[in-house]
C-alpha cells in the first residue's frame, strides 16, 4: 500500500472527501471538489491502484445511469480506537468506515503509574486481533483520547489534574514498539467532537460537546475542524471560576466549576444532605450503598427527593453559568452534553439549559441548541478512529 506521505493534494483532498461522506459517486465528489472528470478519474485510479479506496457496486439511480460508489478501504486494514476516561477504558477496532469491528471495555484508575495501563492495552488489542482472526499488521494506525491535556505535536500529558504521575508520558512511544503505525494522542473530550463530527457528517460546523463527569472539560469544533489552541489545552473548561468564593479544586485554585458541579461534588453534597437529615432517602441510599454517587444523587432527584433535587439542578445551573461565557465568546450552533452527570436525569440538561439562556445574549442564542450529545456510547471511539486517520492522511 503506497504510503501516506507520497499522495498528491488532488488525491489527500479526495480521499478525505470519500472518507467523511462514507460512500460517493465519482460525479458527485467531481461537483463537489471542483475538479474535472478527467483529473477526478485519474485521481480515483491511482487511490484504488494504492488500495486506499475501492468501489462498492451501483449506487441508488437519481435519473440517469447508476454511479458506482467508492469508499474508503486501506486494503482491508483497521484502525484502533482508544477512549482512556478516568474510570473505565473502552478499545475498538474499526473499519474505515469507522463501523465497529471488534470492542472490549473494562473498569479502570488514572490516578495511578501509565506504564500497567498501557501493558494492558497491548494485551487488549492483542485479544481483539485474536477474536477476529487477525494479525497486528491489520492495525493501519491507532487514535487515542486520554483524560487531561495534551501536547499534541509531542503526543505527551501536559500536568494532567486527574493523573499527576501521567506527567510527561507519551501514550506514543508506550506503544510504538509494538506496533509501528502512525499513533495520534488527543484529549478525550476531542476525540468526543471528532465522534459527534463524525455522527452528524460535518452538517454542524461550529460546536461544542461538553463532559461532565470526574472533571469537565469541552471540544471545539470551529469550521468543521478540532480547535486545540496554540498548545493542546483549549477546552479546558472545568478551571474557569464560577465563584471566587468557593471551594478548593484540585488544580489549587478556588470557584472552579469541576469543584462545584463534576461528579465528586454532586456525590459529595449528596453525603452532606444525608448526614445532616436533609434527605432521608439519600441517607438510606448511603447506608446501603457504603458511599454515594451522582447516579445515586440522580435517583433520588428523580423519585421527588427534594435535597437531592436541589443539588442536581445547582449542578446544572453552575455549569450552565459556565457556558454561557462560552456561548458569547464563540456562538456555537449546537452544544452537546455527555458524560456520566450528564446521564443522571433531565433535570440537569433543563437546569443548563435555563442558565445559559438566562445569561447569554440574545443574539448568541437564536439558533443555539442544547442536548444530549448523539450515539453517547460510540463516539468516544469512534472519535479516536476518526482522529487516527484524519492525522494520518
Amino acid at each position: 500500500m503506497r504510503g501516506f506521505s507520497q499522495l498528491s493534494p488532488t488525491e489527500r483532498r479526495l480521499l478525505l472527501e470519500v472518507f467523511w461522506a462514507r460512500t460517493s459517486a465519482r460525479s458527485d465528489l467531481a461537483g463537489r471538489l471542483d475538479f474535472s472528470k478527467s483529473k477526478i478519474n485519474a485521481a480515483i485510479t491511482d487511490l484504488i491502484g494504492a488500495g486506499l479506496i475501492t468501489e462498492i457496486g451501483p449506487q441508488p439511480s437519481s435519473g440517469g445511469r447508476r454511479a458506482e460508489g467508492l469508499r474508503v478501504t486501506l486494503r482491508d486494514g483497521l484502525i484502533a480506537g482508544v477512549d482512556i476516561r478516568a474510570t473505565h477504558m473502552d478499545v475498538a477496532l474499526l473499519s474505515p468506515d469507522m463501523s465497529i469491528m471488534a470492542r472490549h471495555c473494562e473498569p479502570i484508575s488514572v490516578r495511578g503509574e501509565p506504564e500497567p495501563l498501557f501493558a494492558r492495552l497491548r494485551d487488549v488489542l492483542d485479544l481483539l486481533l485474536r477474536q477476529m482472526g487477525q494479525e497486528r499488521e491489520r492495525i493501519r494506525m491507532i487514535g487515542i483520547g486520554v483524560p487531561g491535556p495534551v501536547d499534541f505535536e509531542s503526543a505527551c500529558l501536559a500536568t494532567p489534574p486527574l493523573m499527576p504521575l501521567w506527567e510527561g508520558f507519551s501514550p506514543r512511544q508506550a506503544l510504538a514498539a509494538d506496533f509501528d503505525v502512525p499513533i495520534f494522542v488527543d484529549n478525550d473530550v476531542n476525540i468526543l467532537a471528532l465522534g459527534t463530527l463524525w455522527h452528524l457528517s460535518r452538517s454542524a460546523d461550529d460546536f461544542l460537546v461538553v463532559k461532565v463527569a470526574t472533571g469537565i472539560g469541552c471540544g471545539i469544533i470551529c469550521r468543521g475542524q478540532v480547535y486545540r489552541g496554540v498548545d493542546g489545552a483549549a477546552g479546558d473548561v472545568g478551571h474557569i471560576c464560577i465563584d471566587p468564593k468557593g471551594p478548593v479544586c484540585h488544580c489549587g485554585n478556588v470557584g472552579c466549576v469541576e469543584a462545584m458541579a463534576a461528579a465528586p461534588a454532586i456525590a459529595r453534597a449528596g453525603a452532606a444532605a444525608a448526614r445532616s437529615g436533609e434527605s432521608p432517602r439519600l441517607l438510606e441510599l448511603l447506608q446501603a450503598h457504603g458511599a454515594l454517587s451522582p447516579e445515586d444523587v440522580g435517583l433520588a432527584s428523580r423519585e421527588g427527593d427534594p435535597a437531592a433535587n436541589a443539588i442536581i439542578r445547582g449542578a446544572g445551573a453552575d455549569v450552565g453559568r459556565m457556558l454561557a461565557t462560552l456561548v458569547n465568546f464563540f456562538n456555537p450552533s449546537h452544544v452537546f452534553i455527555c458524560g456520566g452527570v450528564a446521564a443522571i436525569g433531565p433535570a440537569f440538561l433543563a437546569s443548563i439549559r435555563q442558565s445559559v439562556y438566562q445569561r447569554s445574549l440574545a443574539l448568541s442564542t437564536r439558533h443555539l441548541a442544547i442536548r444530549p450529545i448523539p450515539h453517547p456510547d460510540d463516539a468516544g471511539i469512534v472519535g479516536a478512529g476518526v482522529l487516527g486517520f484524519l492525522e494520518a492522511i
